[in-house]
């Protein structure tokens, strides 16, 4: 099979990712392999890619926000028929056995796997994944479509939760990539009213055209005092400027795996009972919830499309804030249409 294949980090700047062919993986007994339609690009590839997340697997592919079809399974894999269509997100594998397994919260299992980092991912025409960690895609979204709800969707969805807001409560996103362009569909689907802070003239466009009450330059003050924001831009940077704009109570969630380092600020900006939490993984059952959410609303994405042999290009793009909504890499010609 053909797969991108990262010879060591680099800047993305260097095209470090190769396409070679490699041997197509076997299932084990409790996993499916899929031919691979489409798959999403992140910023937490590129912090692969480039080094900023740790490498882990020489020679990695990427990817984690995988769409395609079973076409083998392990001998005790019996949930997915041969020819479903499933989601493969980043999530790969938890052990199901520690305290935070045990409670509900295997997003921080010590020993889980993560799709594209621990194990390979999806820049390939094939890949193999635990069964019980993949999603049956709703109907109503094509392969292309359905990729970035795999985790710009699920962890938007999981940080938007955090927030703990009602209808009617103010929220701002900063960063208005893959994840806010999902995010603020899902916050004004629950009578949430959002405004936006990003840097790019283009993402603020989209945000106006997605119902944001207001939509600023990055580090622009919105309008009024907001019960909750979520910052998806990785620059730590923001974070006191974010808090300066919350009300008392306010929750100031952080949605990167990554950030810059925050700089120092006054206990005033926390003081009030403000809070300020990370966003790590998700849980399967974020997935299921998401998911059901994103087919109700529906969900639209908006999608700018690579060839697999562009993976390179398609990094480059996201690094330098060249892509409007979301980037996928098309592995399957017929991925648009199915």
């Amino acid at each position: 099979m053909k797969a991108a294949i990262l010879r060591q980090p680099a800047a993305i700047e260097s095209s470090p990712l190769e396409l070679r062919e490699v041997a197509t993986p076997t299932p084990g007994d409790d996993e499916v392999l899929v031919r691979v339609g489409a798959c999403g690009i992140c910023r937490t590839d590129l912090h692969v890619v480039e080094g900023e997340l740790v490498t882990q697997l020489e020679g990695i592919i990427p990817g984690h926000q995988v769409v395609g079809r079973v076409v083998d399974r392990g001998g005790h894999a019996r949930q997915y028929e041969v020819g479903a269509r499933v989601g493969i997100p980043w999530l790969h594998r938890t052990c199901g056995r520690c305290e935070f397994c045990m409670r509900g919260r295997e997003n921080l299992c010590p020993n889980g796997l993560f799709t594209g980092w621990t194990v390979n991912g999806g820049y390939a025409e094939y890949i193999v994944a635990p069964e019980r960690f993949v999603y049956a895609i709703p109907d109503g979204f094509t392969d292309v479509a359905a990729a970035p709800l795999l985790c710009a969707g699920i962890i938007g969805f999981r940080a938007l939760r955090l927030c703990e807001l009602q209808p009617g409560d103010t929220l701002s996103i900063y960063g208005f990539g893959a994840a806010g362009h999902v995010c603020i569909q899902v916050a004004k689907h629950w009578g949430m009213r959002v405004m936006v802070s990003t840097r790019e003239e283009k993402h603020r466009k989209l945000a106006s055209e997605l119902g944001a009450e207001w939509v600023g330059d990055a580090y622009d003050d919105p309008p009024e005092q907001l019960n909750a924001a979520i910052i998806f831009a990785p620059a730590g940077d923001l974070v006191p400027a974010a808090l300066r704009n919350l009300k008392r109570g306010g929750t100031l969630v952080l949605g990167g795996i990554y950030m810059s380092p925050i700089p120092s600020f006054s206990y005033d900006l926390l003081y009030w009972e403000r809070k300020i939490r990370s966003v790590a993984n998700n849980t399967r059952q974020d997935g299921i919830d998401f998911l059901q959410v994103a087919a109700e609303i529906p969900i639209r994405t908006e999608v700018h499309t690579f060839p697999l042999s562009e993976a390179n290009q398609a990094l480059q793009a996201l690094k330098h804030d060249g892509i409007r909504g979301a980037g996928v890499l098309v592995v399957r010609e017929d991925s648009e249409s199915r």
